[in-house]
């Protein structure tokens, strides 16, 4: 039983040292023009149903959720930089061109996933849901109210029922703040059920999570598995097939790939490969692999 989440040592591997990140991917791709279309038309984001769910991916792990009722933004990240890491997709869609956002969640504290600037453009006075330790990041940034959440616990927000599942990363900010918690989410809406894994290597505790919500729809993390210190911080494409089949999901949408160089291997690669696996497991159909800033009813 996954009670709680499973912290990845910060050692690297001690073979770590026989690539060198900064010579062969971050001051390469300082070069690289970012690739997506720049122009300004926004979104055409359809009228929905009672019982339907519409998601729009923005990029690496930012989606709108929309219901016939709420707007959900999860990890909203429209930063060009994570520090000295380049943007090399543009988000799917101008954050001016978001409509009006009901609740905010933040599955933890890494840059790449809880950006202070554009949470404060975001923020208009609605609730925010962290994980526990994470609040302190957010609650100056104008949310009316933030909920931290422990391990499966459930807070109601409007129709919707958001739990906070564990996983196998880890959340601090900053080298000192190791307290800080780390998971993803069930959203619960209308009947439909939606996972956001936030970030997560492999571990057994999807199996669990699949016992304990029947999810439909499973977001899950499919880059950044060749880590600068060789550390198993990430799903790889064939961890992601594995884990949505322990999930017993019905569609998966990859997500954490295409937008930052957070690994060695090359941005290409990650949905190449979850085809593949996808194909190998007889699953393909079961796939989306979305295009930022395009909006799909499920």
């Amino acid at each position: 039983m996954a009670k709680r989440s499973t912290r990845v040592r910060l050692r690297p591997r001690a073979d770590w040292h026989k690539r060198n990140f900064l010579t062969s991917v971050l001051i390469p791709s300082l070069f690289v023009k970012r690739a997506g279309d720049q122009a300004s038309r926004p979104p055409q984001f359809p009228k929905i149903r009672e019982g339907e769910v519409c998601i729009t991916w923005i990029g690496h792990a930012s989606f709108l959720v929309q219901t016939h009722e709420v707007n959900v933004l999860i990890d909203p990240n429209w930063s060009k930089w994570l520090k000295v890491i380049k943007r090399l997709k543009q988000p799917g869609f101008e954050i001016h061109h978001l409509p009006s956002i009901d609740f905010v969640l933040v599955t933890h504290a890494h840059f790449d996933h809880l950006d202070r600037r554009t949470l404060r453009r975001v923020a208009a006075d609605q609730p925010i849901v962290v994980p526990m330790g994470v609040g302190n990041l957010v609650h100056d940034l104008g949310f009316h109210i933030v909920h931290e959440l422990d391990y499966w616990q459930t807070v109601e927000l409007g129709p919707l029922k958001i739990s906070l599942t564990p996983c196998h990363h880890w959340g601090a900010r900053f080298l000192a703040d190791l307290h800080r918690d780390f998971g993803g989410f069930v959203i619960a809406a209308n009947g439909r059920t939606i996972f956001h894994c936030g970030d997560s290597a492999y571990f057994p505790g999807f199996r669990e999570i699949g016992y304990r919500y029947p999810i439909e729809i499973a977001l899950l993390p499919i880059g950044a598995y060749e880590a600068p210190t060789g550390r198993e911080v990430h799903m790889n494409p064939e961890e992601a097939v594995k884990a949505f089949l322990e999930l017993g999901a019905k569609t998966l949408i990859p997500m954490h790939y295409g937008t930052f160089r957070l690994g060695f291997e090359p941005l290409h690669e990650p949905p190449q490969r979850l085809l593949k696996s996808a194909q190998e497991h007889g699953i393909e159909d079961k796939v989306l692999v979305m295009i930022e800033g395009t909006p799909v009813v499920l």
